[in-house]
């Protein structure tokens, strides 16, 4: 009980964090790491690498992890990545792990061993994905024709829709909406909602609001008949009539979405696309639109059964979107509708969304109001925060030090640590870092400082960090610093 009590107050995230960072206890005393550089020494990393991954590699080879292959692939070692893969003996998995490297060559702009590699792949689902990810990106490169060579290879009809539509956006983003619209009108037929919602993008850009008005439509139509996951819904991406909503209802015009509410019996508004409508006013709407979005949400909520968990993701959605718009008490009644015996959690969760919102000043006045102190102290972090993304390193600092949980105090110092590097300032937040009591927080702030100083503090910072927790703890900042210590790396693990 006292666990999940514990969850409560802190929110999952931060429960999770300070779970895993308490764990490994509290940094050592003394210099930290500083002294494993002789003074004015700038460390070699691929040198310092090479031994640290010697050492902790125990000399059995096991495979190369597809991370690892991406990274080889994203710092130019694409033949020695592609001769990894080549070794998986697992025919799927291979195809899988050539695809990556495609798409990660082609991200790194190497897209003539990209297109090398392509033909290497022998399994035909991951050849015929490893063309539809190379033709926007030829088209971006200004290389049309060869983009249009690669879409014609594509083997199998239901990448062809795709295909085309990734062409047309690829030429939308490069401002050529003439070519973008006629291989729009190659993808017109496709049922899937990926690919219209990519059209939509394309006629909105170019500024055809007759396509963009019957793609609406037929996004509309498909949630209608299918749901919230209608065919070709990318799980990564928006849902289709989220598409449709989210830019409509944050300029104001609610009309659509009303229409969808006075016919709830076949309505494709589910509480999940409510939900994603409610985030993103809360981010951008006006104060007049989220005020009719409440009214509209609990409408909605009206439907629902009150226990449901659609009800819950309703009531948190309003809840969080109203904080940030300043209304407190209207927020924690929609929360304590939720589960009123975590309101010392909702709380916490209120004042950090005021903050985002811009009234710092009330939320840390509300923040110290909360008696429960894991409540206190999330919600607390979360005014630091923001003041460090505005820029207020001071108050920020200052307020830190009114956290009593020494884990929270030093996971609030981080986005202090973060903003001071940002301006510059590496040696005042590599000093402030260095007060952070646990370890492994220490080096999380440690490693933030290193990717934003410059080249010769980078190297110096990566080394302690090396010394502190091993090579993997700096593989991030290889390819940054160094990125043929990837390749260091490479050899110990296949040695």
């Amino acid at each position: 009980m006292s666990t999940q009590k514990g969850m409560a107050e802190w929110g999952y995230e931060l429960f999770m964090a300070r779970y895993r960072e308490r764990r490994y206890g509290l940094a050592r005393e003394g210099d930290a790491g500083k002294g494993v550089l002789p003074g004015g020494f700038e460390p070699c990393l691929v040198t310092l690498f090479r031994l640290l991954a010697s050492r902790d590699v125990d000399g059995a080879r096991e495979p190369v992890p597809l991370w690892h292959l991406r990274a080889l692939a994203r710092t130019g070692h694409l033949a020695r990545a592609a001769e990894l893969a080549f070794t998986i003996s697992d025919e799927p998995k291979q195809g899988e792990a050539l695809l990556a490297l495609v798409e990660e060559a082609a991200g790194a702009g190497d897209l003539l061993g990209a297109q090398a590699l392509v033909d290497s792949i022998r399994v035909r689902d991951c050849h015929d994905r490893a063309l539809v990810a190379l033709v926007p990106a030829w088209a971006r490169a200004g290389e049309l024709d060869r983009a249009l060579a690669l879409a014609e290879r594509v083997r199998y009809p239901h990448n062809w829709s795709i295909t085309w539509a990734l062409l047309a956006k690829a030429l939308a983003d490069t401002g050529d909406f003439r070519g973008a619209l006629d291989f729009a009108d190659r993808a017109a037929g496709s049922a899937s909602s990926r690919v219209l919602a990519l059209l939509l993008d394309v006629a909105t850009a170019a500024g055809d609001h007759v396509r963009a008005g019957d793609l609406v439509d037929r996004l509309e139509d498909l949630a209608r008949l299918h749901g919230p996951h209608s065919p070709g819904y990318d799980r990564g991406g928006p849902r289709p009539l989220t598409a449709i909503l989210v830019p409509e209802v944050v300029r104001g015009d609610l009309d659509r979405l009303d229409a969808l509410l006075r016919r709830p019996g076949t309505s494709p508004l589910y509480p999940a696309v409510m939900v994603d409508v409610l985030e993103a006013a809360a981010e951008t709407a006006e104060a007049d639109v989220v005020l009719a979005l409440v009214e509209r949400t609990q409408t909605l909520l009206d439907a629902c059964s009150p226990t449901s968990w659609h009800a819950d993701d309703l009531r948190t959605a309003a809840a969080l979107m109203l904080a940030r718009h300043g209304h407190v008490e209207w927020a924690m009644a929609f929360a304590d509708a939720n589960a009123p015996h975590r309101r010392a959690g909702w709380q916490a969760e209120i004042v950090g969304e005021l903050a985002r919102g811009g009234d710092t000043g009330r939320a840390e006045t509300l923040a110290h109001a909360i008696t429960d102190r894991r409540a206190r102290a999330r919600a607390l972090i979360a005014v630091v925060e923001e003041l460090a993304r505005r820029g207020e390193t001071d108050p920020a600092q200052a307020l830190t030090r009114t956290i009593t949980d020494l884990w929270a105090r030093g996971h609030a110092l981080v986005p202090v640590v973060e903003e001071l590097a940002r301006r510059g300032e590496t040696e005042r937040a590599e000093a402030l870092a260095d007060t952070i009591a646990f370890r492994e927080t220490r080096d999380r702030a440690l490693f933030v400082v290193a990717g934003l100083a410059a080249p010769p503090d980078a190297r110096r910072l990566a080394a302690r960090l090396a010394a502190l927790g091993g090579w993997y703890a700096i593989t991030g900042l290889l390819e940054q610093l160094a990125p043929q210590g990837i390749t260091a790396v490479t050899d110990a693990l296949t040695a």
